[in-house]
C-alpha cells in the first residue's frame, strides 16, 4: 500500500488553512458589493420613472396683447356708434398676463350699443392638461353656461368659421330692469373664439329705448364675428 508522504500532511493544513481563510474575504467582497448596489438603486429612481415624467406640452402665445387694443377704432364706431371713449375702458385687475377685458359703449338717438372684448389664457400644466386641451374646455363651458341661465331667452348657437381655430356664436334674448324698475329687452350675441390656447369672447349687445327697436340677431351676429376675428388676429 503507498503511503503518504509525512510532508504532504503540512502542505494540506497550509492549504486548506489558506482555503478557509479566502473564503470569508470573498463573503465580505459579495456582501459589500450587494449593499452597495442596494444603496445605489434605492437612491436613484428607476429609468422608466424618469422617462415616464410627463412634460408640459408647449403652447403657441406666451402672453395676451392689450384687450382693449385689439380692435381699432374705426371697428370700435361702426359696433358703438355714438361713443364717447372710442379705446374702452378696462375691466379687472389689469394683470393682463392671463387674462384681460375692455368695454365700450354707445348710444346713437335711442339706440343702444355694447361690446366687451375678453381674453383668457391657458398654459400647459403636466397634472391638468395641455394649454390647448385647457382652453377648449373654457369655450365648451361658456356656451353651456349661456344655455343652461334660464334667463335667456331663444338661445341658438351656430359654427362661425374662419375665426381662430374655432369659433361658436350664441345669440339670445333678455330682459333687463333699470334703476327705476323698468323692463327694457336687449338682443344679446356672443361669439367665442379658440386660438390654441387662448380663448376670445366677444360680447355684443343692443336695445331701441324709447321709440328705437331692437337690433335684430343677425345684424349684432355679424359685427360680433367681425370683431371676434378682428381681435384673434390681434393675439401674439
Amino acid at each position: 500500500m503507498h503511503r503518504k508522504s509525512p510532508r504532504s500532511a503540512p502542505r494540506l493544513a497550509r492549504t486548506l488553512a489558506c482555503a478557509g481563510m479566502a473564503l470569508p474575504v470573498l463573503l465580505m467582497t459579495a456582501c459589500s458589493s450587494d449593499s452597495d448596489s442596494k444603496e445605489s438603486s434605492a437612491s436613484s429612481p428607476p429609468a422608466s420613472e424618469t422617462q415616464n415624467t410627463p412634460s408640459a406640452a408647449p403652447v403657441k402665445h406666451k402672453d395676451l396683447p392689450d384687450a382693449c387694443k385689439t380692435l381699432s377704432e374705426k371697428t370700435v364706431k361702426d359696433l358703438t356708434p355714438g361713443t364717447d371713449n372710442a379705446g374702452g375702458k378696462r375691466i379687472g385687475t389689469g394683470d393682463t398676463s392671463d387674462s384681460g377685458s375692455c368695454l365700450w359703449t354707445g348710444l346713437d338717438k335711442y339706440d343702444y350699443r355694447q361690446l366687451t372684448v375678453s381674453l383668457k389664457r391657458f398654459e400647459s400644466d403636466p397634472s391638468r392638461g395641455s394649454g390647448a386641451n385647457l382652453a377648449k374646455k373654457y369655450a365648451a363651458q361658456q356656451v353651456e353656461d349661456l344655455k343652461s341661465d334660464k334667463d335667456n331667452e331663444g338661445v341658438k348657437t351656430t359654427d362661425a368659421k374662419g375665426i381662430g381655430d374655432e369659433a361658436t356664436s350664441t345669440g339670445f334674448k333678455l330682459d333687463k330692469k333699470d334703476d327705476k324698475g323698468k323692463s327694457e329687452t336687449f338682443q344679446e350675441q356672443r361669439t367665442i373664439a379658440l386660438s390654441d390656447n387662448v380663448v376670445v369672447v366677444v360680447d355684443y349687445e343692443g336695445a331701441g329705448f324709447e321709440d328705437g327697436d331692437t337690433p335684430s340677431a343677425d345684424t349684432l351676429q355679424e359685427k360680433a364675428q367681425k370683431a371676434a376675428k378682428e381681435a384673434v388676429a390681434a393675439l401674439k
